[in-house]
Parts: C-alpha cells; sequence; structure tokens
C-alpha cells in the first residue's frame, strides 16, 4: 500500500522524481523481492539523474545560443576548409576553461565560426558550466541602455559571470571610445577567471586596428587581456573557387527559410 504521507513529505522536498519511482516500486510485486538498500538507491539514482538533465536544460536554454543544434561530433571537416581536428577534440573536453584560456575563432563569412563556436558552448553546457553567447552589436547596445535605466552594473555582471562566454561578430565594426571602455572594462573582469570564445572576421593581428590603434589608448590594454595563452582557430579554405557556406554544409540556411 502506498504511503501518501511520505509522498507528500518527498514533493514538498521538492523529490518528485523520487515520488514517483516509489510509487512505481509499490505498484511493481517484483520489487518485493529486491534488497532495501537497492531499491533507495534506485529512487536516489532516478532523482539525481533527473535534476541533472534538469539542470543541463537550464544552462541550454539560457546561454541563448544562435545555432543551439551545433554539436562537435557534427562539425564536418571535408568542406574544403582547413580545420585542426585534433585541436577541436581536445577544446572538447573543456580544459580550456578549467585553466582560464580563451578561443580565437577566426575566418570569412559563412565558414562556420558561430556554428564552432556554439559547438565549443554546447560542451561546456554539458560539463556545467553557466554559458552565454551573445554577439558583439547586442552586447554593446545592451550596455548602453543600462546606463539610461540605472543598471549598468547589474548588466555588467550578466556577461562578466558566465563562465564561458561566447562573442561572435567581434569586433566587426569598429567601436566607439565608450564602446571601448566597456569592452575594456568587461574583459578586465572576466581575466583569469573564466574564458571567452571571439568570433571575427579579422585575424587577431587586425584586432589592434579595429580597436583604433595607436588612437585608442585602450587598444592594447583591451588585447593584452585576452591574446596570452589564447587558443587561435583560423578556418581556411583549401580551395576558394570551391566554396559553399557553412551555413549550406550544416543545413542552416533551409531552417532559417522556414
Amino acid at each position: 500500500m502506498i504511503n501518501n504521507s511520505t509522498i507528500d513529505k518527498l514533493i514538498e522536498m521538492h523529490l518528485t522524481a523520487m515520488a514517483d519511482a516509489y510509487r512505481q516500486q509499490v505498484s511493481d510485486p517484483k520489487m518485493k523481492d529486491i534488497d532495501f538498500e537497492d531499491r533507495i538507491g534506485m529512487m536516489v539514482d532516478i532523482e539525481y539523474t533527473r535534476r541533472k538533465n534538469n539542470r543541463l536544460y537550464r544552462l541550454i536554454k539560457n546561454a541563448d545560443f544562435e545555432q543551439p543544434d551545433a554539436s562537435i561530433m557534427a562539425i564536418n571537416y571535408s568542406s574544403g576548409r582547413k580545420i585542426n581536428k585534433d585541436l577541436i577534440k581536445r577544446l572538447a573536453t573543456c580544459e580550456y576553461i578549467t585553466e582560464f584560456r580563451n578561443i580565437f575563432i577566426t575566418g570569412a563569412t559563412g565558414c562556420g565560426k558561430t556554428y564552432l563556436a556554439n559547438a565549443f558552448g554546447m560542451e561546456a553546457c554539458k560539463h556545467y558550466y553557466k554559458t552565454q553567447y551573445v554577439r558583439l552589436p547586442d552586447l554593446l547596445l545592451d550596455l548602453e541602455h543600462s546606463r539610461s535605466e540605472g543598471n549598468y552594473k547589474k548588466v555588467m555582471v550578466k556577461y562578466s559571470n558566465p563562465i564561458l562566454l561566447i562573442i561572435d561578430e567581434w569586433l566587426l565594426l569598429k567601436p566607439t571610445p565608450s564602446e571601448a571602455k566597456d569592452i575594456f572594462e568587461l574583459l578586465h573582469r572576466r581575466r583569469k577567471r573564466s574564458s571567452t570564445i571571439f568570433c571575427s572576421q579579422y585575424r587577431h593581428e587586425g584586432w589592434y586596428e579595429q580597436l583604433g590603434g595607436d588612437d585608442s589608448p585602450l587598444a592594447d590594454a583591451i588585447l593584452d587581456r585576452i591574446v596570452h595563452d589564447s587558443y587561435k582557430i583560423n578556418i581556411e579554405s583549401v580551395d576558394p573557387t570551391k566554396d559553399i557556406s557553412m551555413r549550406e554544409v550544416y543545413g542552416l540556411d533551409k531552417q532559417l527559410s522556414e
């Protein structure tokens, strides 16, 4: 007979998976032949697994990935682009996150930068690291808007706290002096305590000029906080005449049109 009081207490303690498992065990005559310790272990395993799955679901949802279906296993290495497969596999272990190192992913439009970055982000979520994806233009607009709303510090914390931050369209446009200050402040806060993936059409050698070069006092300071000990992935074409967009390779153009 089911002890409703026990089930109510489990539910009150938010142990709903364990409550469901308890109901199933009581209703299954075969369970009487299983030792008490084994039955308790089974219920705990079910509760533990559901909680881990729910946590993973929340991490992926809150990351706000541009391409939530991206996967390391689905990366196409035969599409006419040079990609270091061994380095990709190594980075997929998320060891770089424990070392607080960054990743630069550079290449032309349509080469698969965003997909690769999102795939790394998915692996970070699977390791239960808080992850956030954002386009740099949106990030800067968010910070600018927060000034007028009086919650600048709160928004800055939003982008400072994730263990992994993916910044897409990095330096696609030259930032204004005010935006450069925001970038500096953000990267300064994240330095030596988290990891950032930068996706850019420009190789990192060209970032100094995009940040204002000699005319900007922050250009060197920003690069100093991200360049050292960063992993660099430059996606190049083997034969530019046979290039096709990686959006087509991964079927993303079709998804966007539907």
